[in-house]
């Protein structure tokens, strides 16, 4: 997602989860089997023939109206800004006390929810850390030299959110001695799946290979810390569950060399541990046009797949390509620029190209992004938004969708300045291509402003910092979303109803 030394890009805790919880496995393989107007209205769009003058992406007003600067109901700074009659509270910041009384890690990112406890909404969060402090972790993976002076210091924390009263309860370190945890995803039987955006071989200082998936319980004392070998070792981004078929579709972000991937577990049961026991992981091929860049798409490009096995998930990397990439272009696999978030609804598998395009020299893979909608069942790709320019979308990058089939977007193209001001946004996608701006980052913080909230953090504009890490509790009331530096995540609500999300 962004920039790490080691990324060619760019104690136990003290409290145990009730039996009560509510896992989000029913309401998963509930949507596999209805389809929603949302989702017949993208297939509708998606299967016509795209001519000159066709459909095309632009930007639109949003439904929820315009934006403006809104006060945090924790902090009272103005850290976000959102359409009207919305509200927000802040949690969990980097520097902040954890249940163990270590810190909270830097670089949030990647997020999901997995469970809800009674009134409690239980969030994994990835930190997108190369080298640093380790998490205080139970279970760490890693606890070796990365270099000579440093241990893995990334991983994952556990948030508690109270429901009733829209606040943190506490946050508990969930996986320690990872590396540039990216993104990942949430499985249908309520777990983490964590994804290492590395191929950094640790093992001539003391440590170990990185470049993995890990799956992360509600409970942290349940960590495994076991590699999923067979989901490949190569620069992972996200990955989304099919809770049909048990197949998991994985993104790979390396510069116009990001092939879509699927893991076929051997073990289909759908419980914790599953993954860990091994399978196949392939490749998708274009039929009939092998060895195809999909690097500037339009909306509408569709294509039939086929797929192809990864003989060594394992394998070492040739200079700055994967083993498993350098594996599926030699069978013929299509690659697209930098693959990037990917989400699971109602049967459909929808991905995020965030560089596809081109840039003002005519250079293919360095443009604005694209949306892709996968249909697992019938292997068909179909690009559904296309951005081309900054102001449609800037680099969006990690995608969710909410209970009512509302697609959002984050941003990490470095900030936009619109007609609300400098910043990255959250952005709004409409089954007729079209974007619109649903919130944008506002965090500026003064030494007065650090001193009044208590936090620790330096002082700065973090208006173009990334935000990510977009998902929605199962009742979709709230968004939860991070702002990576200086390391805040942030609970919103307000009256959704009035649009798509």
């Amino acid at each position: 997602m962004t920039n790490s030394k080691f990324n060619s890009k760019r104690e136990r805790p003290n409290t145990v989860i009730g039996s009560r919880r509510n896992f989000l496995r029913g309401s998963a393989m509930t949507a596999a089997l209805v389809s929603s107007p949302l989702v017949q209205a993208f297939q509708s769009l998606s299967t016509r023939q795209v001519s000159a003058g066709g459909p095309a992406s632009r930007r639109m007003d949003s439904p929820y109206g315009p934006i403006r600067p809104v006060k945090d109901e924790v902090t009272g700074l103005e850290l976000l800004q959102l359409p009207e009659g919305f509200s927000y509270a802040s949690l969990s910041w980097a520097g902040d006390a954890m249940a163990d009384g270590n810190p909270v890690p830097a670089r949030h990112d990647g997020m999901g929810v997995i469970a809800v406890d009674d009134d409690t909404i239980i969030l994994v969060r990835n930190h997108e850390v190369g080298s640093g402090r380790p998490i205080s972790a139970a279970t760490v993976y890693d606890e070796g030299m990365v270099s000579e002076s440093a241990r893995a210091g990334g991983g994952n924390t556990t948030i508690h959110f109270s429901r009733s009263n829209r606040r943190e309860i506490q946050t508990l370190p969930s996986l320690g001695g990872t590396m540039v945890n990216c993104a990942g995803g949430v499985t249908p039987w309520g777990t983490w799946l964590s994804c290492e955006e590395t191929i950094h071989d640790a093992s001539a200082t003391g440590g170990r290979r990185h470049g993995y998936v890990f799956e992360v319980p509600a409970d942290p004392a349940e960590t495994s810390g076991v590699p999923i070998v067979g989901m490949g070792r190569f620069e992972h981004e996200a990955v989304a569950i099919d809770p049909v078929s048990s197949y998991a579709y994985l993104t790979e972000d390396n510069r116009n060399q990001s092939p879509i991937y699927r893991y076929v577990p051997d073990n289909t049961s759908q419980q914790a541990g599953s993954l860990e026991q091994g399978g196949r992981l392939q490749a998708a091929r274009i039929k009939s046009m092998h060895g195809a860049e999909l690097l500037a798409p339009a909306m509408g490009d569709e294509y039939e797949l086929e797929w192809v096995d990864i003989a060594d998930p394992d394998m070492d990397p040739q200079g700055d390509t994967s083993g498993p990439c350098v594996q599926a272009r030699a069978a013929g696999a299509f690659t697209i620029s930098r693959g990037e978030g990917i989400c699971y609804h109602e049967g459909l598998m929808y991905i995020v190209d965030t560089s596809a395009g081109v840039n003002e020299e005519g250079r293919a893979g360095y443009g604005e992004g694209a949306v892709w909608m996968l249909d697992p069942h019938e292997n068909r790709l179909r690009c559904i938004f296309a951005s081309t320019d900054a102001n449609m979308a800037n680099n969006p990058d990690n995608v969710s969708i909410s209970p009512r089939g509302g697609i959002v977007m984050c941003e990490d193209g470095g900030g936009v300045e619109d007609e609300f001001g400098l910043g990255e946004r959250v952005m709004g996608l409409t089954p007729t291509g079209e974007s619109y701006i649903l919130l944008k980052n506002n965090v500026m913080l003064s030494d007065t402003d650090i001193s009044v909230s208590g936090k620790i953090a330096e002082p700065g504009d973090y208006r173009q910092t990334e935000i990510a890490g977009a998902c929605f509790d199962p009742s979709g009331e709230f968004l939860f979303i991070n702002v990576q530096n200086p390391g805040i995540t942030f609970a919103i609500w307000g009256p959704w109803e009035r649009g798509p999300i």
